[in-house]
């Protein structure tokens, strides 16, 4: 078994980061928890090993979209096919666990959409048939922009009508190597601007559909197209609208 880790790595942010992805995380060493140690419980550090205790570290601004993460039908809109939209923590765990697909659309521009029926194209040129619980993985080659101010800017997006048809396969599980499932923020914004239209801006986000996304995925490209399991286990975080997730596929 070969497992191969498909997860950003979790670190402060560099300098330039947007405010809202930010990552701030506060580390406190081995000295430190020798010393919290002598004072919450009066144990000298003499008495522990070289002196230390716990080291421990705190996010201090860490959402829950900020790294390789899951989100949930409740990320999209509050209510879903009229019933209240799902949060994280009331998903189906069997839908985390699956055989994986990778579709390759490193070729498309920034704010390219991914059609239906070049998905459909893409199968069968991998040789896969889809079937039901699936998790399709796209890969789009901008996880190499990770870290840098202008990664959220990045990347094609998948349309709602191949979300749509994806849904209907059976799959429920989607996952990119890129900032977001649909087209980045601002090209969607100039879209849904100069169109003056509904169902423009998150428009594969908002279809509808109680589906998951993964997002901000990486290395995608140490895989081969088909014949590996997803393990993609979100945070049980009570009412989120996602959760952090370490992703990883499992190749036999």
């Amino acid at each position: 078994m070969r497992v191969i880790d498909l997860s950003v790595p979790i670190q402060p942010s560099p300098p330039g980061v947007p405010e809202f992805q930010r990552v701030s995380i506060t580390y406190s060493g081995n000295a430190q928890g020798g010393a919290e140690i002598e004072q919450m419980f009066g144990v000298p550090r003499d008495l522990l090993r070289g002196g230390e205790g716990w080291a421990t570290e705190t996010f201090t601004n860490f959402g829950t979209h900020s790294s390789t993460h899951v989100d949930a039908p409740l990320h999209y809109n509050s209510t879903i096919q009229g019933e209240p939209a799902q949060s994280i923590d009331q998903l189906p765990l069997e839908w985390f666990f699956a055989p994986g697909v990778v579709l390759d659309f490193r070729h498309k521009a920034d704010g390219d959409a991914v059609t239906a029926q070049e998905v459909r194209a893409e199968l069968s040129r991998v040789g896969h048939t889809l079937e039901e619980r699936d998790i399709v993985l796209i890969r789009t080659g901008r996880d190499e922009f990770y870290g840098q101010p202008d990664y959220w800017l990045r990347g094609p997006g998948v349309s709602a009508d191949a979300t749509r048809w994806l849904f209907a396969q059976g799959v429920r599980v989607m996952g990119i190597d890129a900032w977001g499932w649909d087209a980045p923020l601002d090209k969607q914004a100039a879209a849904a601007r100069e169109g003056n239209a509904p169902g423009v801006f998150w428009a594969a986000h908002q279809v509808d559909l109680p589906y998951s996304q993964i997002e901000r995925l990486a290395n995608l490209g140490a895989l081969p197209s088909t014949g590996f399991q997803v393990a993609c286990f979100p945070l049980r975080l009570v009412g989120g609208s996602a959760a952090p997730a370490r992703v990883v596929a499992i190749l036999n």
